[in-house]
């Protein structure tokens, strides 16, 4: 049976170890409050306890809960396996790991008839970024992604794809071409995808959240991709959420305190596509360029599905253009964004 496990949180950032950086995996950009290997169960009681950790999987990538439970392991319990079926249950929407999800079946046939509420509200909030940063956030991506995934990990090649490859796979990129009718959503053309990895992640952990706060948990770090940390620790200290170096992502470079909010980074070195680090997964629909490896933009949001979404847009910006990130940065209230650059300079958009 899944469970949690019991073990002290150390307050360092830097203490912590991130893995290591790969072709293909999902980002990890962020390294939370540092945590010891996971050891048997202890018993405590009061809100002063070591708190309990669960580590697994959600969406393809690694996940955890950090939660004070007061003494009430089984009450601890209960929520992690209603947490764990929330999680399953929207994977069975958003995830493109499987070909039985929603998404995955919008994205072969271009229609999705009835569509559940979680689904629409996720896929408003894509298309309302798309707005708010002029097409750099598009969850219509999908074809330019599939193909520098299926030209460099497939097809194990070391150039770039072909310019009219790329060329035609952007004309199938368009938010404008997803069309929503009450509970029905249908892609306008023909060969169109979608992908919701660049906000799905926060909004899995929003609604985490919400499962464990209806259990009675008041004091928590959630992450199922972007972290959350609801309310302070048991002893009024915010939480430390550390933010890799690029250029090595096991050291944490910069150190958040967090208090009733969500952190979200998005960088191109999290997941590269090619043994030079020349592609990522960030990839710019306007133009069919992919954003540099050794940099990240970090957003402390109200809510984790809205960091998710500025962090990816904000990312996709030139760091040049500091003018757009901060025109978009103004959009989204009670936001701030780290900008991480590739000679590890921090610096605070203001």
């Amino acid at each position: 049976m899944l469970s949690l496990q019991a073990n002290p949180v150390l307050d360092h950032a830097q203490s912590v170890s991130a893995p290591k950086r790969s072709l293909v995996s999902r980002r990890r950009l962020l390294l939370l409050a540092a945590v010891v290997p996971l050891v048997t169960w202890r018993m405590h009681q009061g809100v002063q306890a070591a708190p309990l950790r669960w580590e697994g999987m959600a969406m393809g990538a690694p996940a955890s809960l950090t939660l004070y439970h007061g003494g009430d392991t089984q009450g601890a319990q209960a929520a992690l396996n209603a947490t764990l079926a929330e999680v399953n249950r929207l994977e069975a929407m958003f995830s493109l790991f499987r070909a039985d999800s929603l998404l995955s079946g919008l994205n072969r046939t271009g229609r999705l008839n009835n569509a559940p509420p979680e689904f629409l509200a996720l896929l408003h909030v894509a298309l309302d970024m798309a707005v708010a940063s002029k097409g750099m956030f598009d969850p219509s991506i999908q074809p330019l992604w599939s193909l520098y995934y299926d030209h460099f990990v497939v097809g194990g090649n070391t150039q770039p794809p072909a310019a009219d490859k790329v060329a035609l796979a952007r004309d199938l990129v368009g938010w404008r071409g997803v069309h929503l009718a009450g509970s029905d959503v249908r892609l306008a053309r023909d060969g169109m995808g979608l992908s919701l990895n660049g906000v799905a992640q926060g909004f899995i952990t929003d609604r985490c959240s919400e499962v464990l706060r209806a259990h009675g948990f008041s004091h928590m770090l959630v992450d199922m991709g972007e972290p959350r940390a609801v309310a302070p620790k048991p002893d009024g200290s915010a939480w430390q959420i550390g933010l890799a170096d690029p250029r090595e992502p096991s050291r944490a470079l910069y150190t958040l305190s967090v208090l009733d909010q969500a952190v979200a980074t998005s960088g191109g070195y999290g997941t590269m596509l090619d043994a030079a680090g020349l592609y990522t997964h960030l990839i710019d629909p306007h133009t069919g360029r992919t954003a540099p490896a050794y940099e990240s933009v970090t957003v402390v949001a109200p809510t984790a599905t809205q960091g998710d979404a500025l962090s990816t847009a904000l990312a996709l910006i030139p760091n040049t253009d500091v003018s757009a990130r901060l025109a978009l940065l103004h959009t989204q209230p009670g936001c701030r964004a780290i900008c991480i650059n590739d000679a590890g300079q921090v610096s605070e958009l203001s």
